[in-house]
């Protein structure tokens, strides 16, 4: 097919991007190409990207893919509205053929042309970032703030990460060599060889309900960049934005002359469970999943045919030893438990405080002491209605509700949660964040700190000594998993072991965050989402091994 995009006119256009990409990666120091703020899209990107999303509202997306055997959709928002959009629902018989048939030609154009054709989707996807932002908003339940910035230029960033160190993989091993070997009074042994990339084959990526850009993006384009085309499987409460993703992909694939069938949507009826089905075909080769364990775990033991990339269910924990900024401490850990209801596999849950108290600047605070001046500080950070709209966002499904409403009868309430009206959305379920206080000092295998609790809820947990927090640090992490990982203390001692901890059980650490970092937030090109060494997942957005088995080296040789 004739190419209205040439990889000469990518080069000139995305070329200095993916190497400021490749530099970042190396050095991970602070970069981003995808502004947070909604001002820089101009004047009137806002009212432009409403328009947009309100112009799908109600429409079938239809995206010419092979094999469309019916519709499917009905997403609610979690703000009320019902979205009342259709999607393809596919015959992965008709579909995974045609997907297939695509990918010699992306594979034979090689790591850099691949690697700036996504460069061109995540830049298109850019400019429409406040028509995804209320996408992900009325899917995800998220704040349209945190929906914009989460949803639109930090997802895109872990995209873009994606690329680079798939184009980083793929480019380690030179595309040809001349090899050859002395034989003395012989002549030598003269062998041409080339090294190719090749993709493993089709890969599905299930996305999930509260990030489906965010957690989405790293495996999509991960794939897409390694050759293997991608088969896009959305939540069925969350299909929009990964819907108008796989749209932008495929226009893009055509435009570069290649089959926009590389990229492909699969949506589900209710009930109909495809993800199973999918996960078990032999044509799937590679598969991206976040979401619950249960899902998880049976995807890495059924799935054997592909190669799983999982996250999964999680116990946060924060060490609370000791501080040098009392007041800092508690906005900050205030911040990190509201933000967002909770909803986000990062987000503390456990905070460990020594019963016989902690040291800081503002003199010796007793356990109960500590709780209750956090959950003063999360009730005036919630205070006003307004700003606890725009921090908390509404909960995503009925199960983060219930959840909530069980915590209470747990133990003893430190902080009750209460409803926030939305004039806005007045259908929106909004909760502030509840706190239970718990006792460690009897073990208890059924303990609810053991488990994850997601959503608006955090356990203070009673424990004898900061070294009975790290063992149940440790303990907690081995057996449950964590994606994060926070510590407060005064004591370079305490600081080393609490690293220790970390570092033999493969967890991500913030130390002394007081300002205007969080826990639960991460940066691309910097930070690690994930280690991939603890049951919560297995494998870290975004590093080499994340993308270095989705491709394989096939080497040629010739006689010289």
């Amino acid at each position: 097919m004739a190419a209205e995009l040439t990889v000469p006119q990518l080069s000139a256009k995305h070329r200095p991007t993916l190497d400021q990409a490749l530099s970042a990666i190396r050095s991970r120091a602070y970069w981003s190409p995808h502004p947070e703020h909604p001002k820089a899209y101009g004047e009137t990107a806002p009212a432009d990207g409403l328009a947009a999303f309100e112009a799908v509202r109600g429409t079938r997306l239809d995206l010419g893919q092979p094999g469309t055997d019916g519709w499917a959709g009905g997403e609610v928002s979690p703000y009320g509205p019902e979205l009342g959009v259709e999607y393809p629902h596919v015959d992965p018989d008709v579909l995974l053929p045609a997907m297939k048939a695509g990918m010699a030609a992306w594979r034979d154009a090689g790591p850099e042309a691949r690697a700036l054709v996504c460069i061109e989707v995540l830049a298109r996807i850019g400019a429409r970032t406040h028509e995804f932002a209320h996408a992900v908003m009325h899917t995800s339940g998220q704040a349209f703030m945190m929906a914009f910035q989460a949803g639109g230029p930090h997802a895109q960033d872990r995209g873009l990460e994606a690329v680079a160190y798939a184009y980083e993989e793929q480019t380690r091993v030179p595309g040809q060599a001349d090899w050859s070997k002395p034989q003395g009074k012989r002549d030598p042994l003269d062998l041409g060889k080339t090294f190719t990339p090749v993709p493993r084959g089709i890969s599905l990526m299930i996305g999930c309900n509260t990030f489906p850009t965010w957690n989405g993006y790293p495996g999509l384009f991960a794939s897409l960049a390694t050759g293997n085309a991608v088969l896009v499987k959305p939540h069925p409460r969350a299909v929009l934005p990964l819907a108008l993703t796989v749209q932008v992909a495929r226009e893009v694939l055509a435009e570069a002359g290649f089959d926009p069938n590389l990229v492909a949507l699969a949506v589900e009826r209710p009930g109909e469970g495809i993800a199973k089905t999918l996960a078990l075909r032999p044509e799937i080769k590679l598969i991206d999943y976040t979401g619950s364990t249960e899902f998880g775990d049976w995807l890495e033991a059924n799935a054997r045919q592909a190669q799983v990339y999982t996250e999964k269910a999680g116990v946060n924990t924060v060490v609370v030893d000791s501080t040098d900024d009392y007041k800092g401490m508690l906005a900050n850990l205030a911040f990190s438990l509201s933000l967002y209801s909770g909803q986000m596999c990062t987000t503390p849950q456990n905070l460990l405080i020594p019963r016989d108290g902690i040291a800081t600047d503002a003199g010796h605070k007793t356990y109960d002491e500590v709780v209750a001046d956090l959950a003063a500080s999360v009730g005036g950070l919630l205070g006003d209605d307004a700003r606890a709209n725009a921090l908390l966002g509404a909960l995503v499904n009925p199960d983060v509700k219930a959840r909530l409403e069980a915590a209470a009868a747990l133990g003893e309430v430190a902080l009750a949660s209460r409803e926030v009206a939305n004039p806005e959305f007045p259908d929106a379920v909004i909760r502030t964040p509840v706190m239970v206080k718990l006792d460690a000092s009897k073990p208890d295998p059924e303990a609810a700190y053991l488990s994850e609790c997601f959503g608006p809820v955090s356990f203070a947990v009673a424990v004898d000594s900061t070294a009975d927090a790290l063992e149940l640090l440790r303990r907690t992490v081995r057996d449950k998993g964590a994606m994060t990982v926070g510590a407060y203390t005064t004591s370079a001692d305490t600081e080393r072991a609490i690293e220790e901890v970390c570092l033999e059980e493969s967890a991500q650490l913030s130390l002394n965050l007081t300002g205007g970092v969080y826990v639960n937030q991460t940066a691309a090109f910097s930070d690690f989402h994930g280690s991939g060494g603890n049951p919560a997942a297995n494998a870290a957005l975004c590093d080499g091994a994340f993308v270095s088995n989705r491709f394989r080296v096939v080497e040629v040789r010739r006689q010289a």
